[in-house]
C-alpha cells in the first residue's frame, strides 16, 4: 500500500487510531499533503479508521481568481512578456489560457522562480512581468528579488496571499464542521506556529504542524486524536526537525519590508481581509498593476464567474471532493481541464486523477 522505513512504528500508530473509535472531520491546507494522502493510499486507511480528511484551500494556483488570471491574459495580449510558474499557463481564462496566448503570438515564459525572470528583464529592453503567485513559501523571493535593484523594466503582479487568514475564513464560515487542521510544514518553516494559535483560542480548533512523509501525517492525526480525546485545543509542531516556533525571521522581514496586507478574493471565497500581499507603495514603480492600469482597467471594471459546471471553489473549502464533481474524469480531464483544480499539480483534482483507483 505504502513504503515506509518504519512500517512497525506506522502499524502501532494505525492500531492506536483504530483502537480510539474516531469520528473525525480534519482538513489539511496542503497540495503536498494531499499528494502524500493519496499516493500511499492513507485516504483510505484513515476513514477505515474513522478519519476524513478535507483538502482546503491549499494550492496557491487553485485559489487564485477568475480576475487575475485575466490581468495577466491581458497584459500578455498587450505585447508585455510574462513569465509564470508553469502550473498557471494551462488554467483557463474567458478566452483561453497563457499557453492559449503564447500560441496566438505573445511572449509568455515558463520560469522556475523569480529571479529567471529577473535576468530575462535585464537581457530585454521590453516590459517584463513575474506573476508572483504562492503563499509565504513563496513570498520571500518575489521580495528578495524587489529589494536586490531588479532593471527598470521589471515588475510583479502579485497574487500572492497568506494562510492563516483563510484558515479564520474557514473557521468562521462553518460550512464543515472540522475537528482539527492539519497545518502545512512549507508555509509553517517560514512563519513559524504562533501565527496559528488564534485558531485555537477564537475557535477551539486543535491543530498539528504535520511534515510530507506518509508517517508525519499518521503521527499529526494521532496528535490531533488525542487533542481531541484530551479536549485540548492548541498549535502542536510534528516537524520540528524543520519548524520552528518563530519561523525564518529573515524571510518575515523580506515579505514585511516589500508587501502590506490586502483584502483579497479567493477563488471559492468572498473577499478575505487581510488575506493579500500588495507591494507596497515605495515599490510601486515595480508594481504591474500600477504601471500597467490603462491596460488593466477593462478587466478590473469586470466581473468573472467560474467556467460554468466547475466545482473548484467548493473544493477548496473542504465541503465537496473531487470525485462529487460531475465533471471529473469526464469532461474534465489533465488532458482538457475545466478549472484550476484539474490543471495544478497541487490541485485536489489532478491529484485525485493521477492516483485514480478502479472500483473493486
Amino acid at each position: 500500500m505504502y513504503k515506509l522505513r518504519d512500517r512497525e512504528t506506522a502499524k502501532k500508530v494505525m492500531d492506536k487510531l483504530e483502537a480510539m473509535d474516531l469520528h473525525l472531520t480534519l482538513m489539511h491546507v496542503c497540495g503536498t499533503h494531499q499528494d502524500t494522502l493519496m499516493k500511499s493510499g492513507l485516504d483510505t486507511e484513515f476513514q477505515r479508521v474513522g478519519v476524513d480528511i478535507r483538502q482546503g484551500p491549499g494550492c496557491p494556483v487553485c485559489v487564485t481568481p477568475p480576475k487575475e488570471i485575466e490581468e495577466v491574459l491581458a497584459l500578455a495580449r498587450a505585447g508585455v512578456t510574462i513569465t509564470a510558474f508553469g502550473d498557471v499557463m494551462r488554467v483557463p481564462g474567458e478566452e483561453g489560457s497563457l499557453n492559449d496566448a503564447k500560441a496566438e503570438g505573445a511572449d509568455v515564459r515558463i520560469v522556475f522562480g523569480v529571479d529567471d525572470a529577473v535576468a530575462i528583464a535585464r537581457k530585454t529592453r521590453k516590459e517584463v512581468v513575474f506573476m508572483g503567485i504562492g503563499f509565504e513559501t513563496t513570498a520571500p523571493t518575489t521580495a528578495s528579488a524587489l529589494l536586490s535593484d531588479p532593471p527598470d523594466n521589471f515588475s510583479v503582479i502579485s497574487c500572492h496571499r497568506t494562510v492563516p487568514p483563510a484558515l479564520a475564513a474557514i473557521a468562521g464560515m462553518g460550512e464543515v464542521r472540522l475537528q482539527g487542521m492539519i497545518q502545512p510544514g512549507h508555509v509553517s518553516a517560514i512563519i513559524g506556529t504562533k501565527p496559528y494559535e488564534f485558531l485555537s483560542r477564537q475557535y477551539h480548533i486543535p491543530q498539528v504542524v504535520a511534515g510530507f512523509e506518509p508517517l508525519d501525517l499518521m503521527m499529526g492525526v494521532y496528535m490531533l486524536a488525542r487533542q481531541v480525546r484530551e479536549g485540548r485545543a492548541e498549535v502542536e509542531n510534528e516537524y520540528s526537525r524543520v519548524v520552528h516556533a518563530d519561523g525564518n525571521p529573515s524571510a518575515v522581514k523580506a515579505i514585511d519590508d516589500v508587501f502590506e496586507p490586502s483584502d483579497v478574493l479567493w477563488r471559492g471565497f468572498p473577499v478575505i481581509p487581510g488575506s493579500g500581499l500588495a507591494l507596497r507603495r515605495r515599490l510601486e514603480a515595480h508594481d504591474a498593476r500600477k504601471r500597467f492600469q490603462d491596460l488593466l482597467r477593462p478587466v478590473e471594471e469586470k466581473e468573472y464567474g467560474e467556467v460554468e459546471g466547475c466545482r473548484c471553489g467548493e473544493m477548496l473549502r473542504g465541503i465537496l471532493t473531487s470525485e462529487e464533481c460531475t465533471l471529473f474524469g469526464t469532461a474534465c480531464t489533465p488532458a482538457t481541464p475545466m478549472g484550476p483544480c484539474m490543471v495544478s499539480r497541487e490541485g485536489s483534482c489532478y491529484i485525485a486523477h493521477r492516483y485514480r483507483r478502479k472500483a473493486p
